[in-house]
């Protein structure tokens, strides 16, 4: 098994090569271009990677990302956020309706146990005042 040589790829990646266009009927340099491998990986790298950026930004700070299947519309949001809210209150008031219920019939049943305040106050006797 041949070992990978890092010296001989970067100079094939370096090495030189020119892209000429000419015109065809009169056999004309129109342009010519001095290139590396490095070079045209590069480019091609950079091109890919601003494509992939503007697509990015164009559906997400655009309207496009209502088109996406499961995101939906601003409207329909809204309402589902309104929806979200109602339901939370709901659930909040029937737990506290039902604590109440819950209160009441243990008062009716007589599960309720009553602490007594054992607390000894102080009264003032009738010769005391009250400075």
């Amino acid at each position: 098994m041949a070992l990978f040589d890092g010296s001989k790829t970067l100079k094939r990646l370096q090495n030189r090569y020119r892209l000429v266009i000419m015109n065809d009927d009169t056999y004309e340099e129109v342009i010519t271009f001095k290139l590396t491998r490095m070079s045209v990986y590069v480019a091609l790298s950079t091109i890919f990677v601003v494509l992939i950026g503007l697509t990015v930004a164009l559906v997400s700070f655009t309207n496009l990302k209502y088109y996406l299947p499961g995101y939906g519309n601003q409207s329909q949001r809204r309402e589902y956020i309104q929806l979200k809210y109602r339901t939370d209150s709901l659930e909040r008031e029937m737990q506290m309706k039902d604590q109440y219920l819950e209160s009441i019939k243990k008062v009716l049943t007589g599960d309720v146990v009553v602490k007594k305040d054992t607390a000894v106050l102080k009264t003032p006797s009738e010769g005391e005042s009250n400075d």
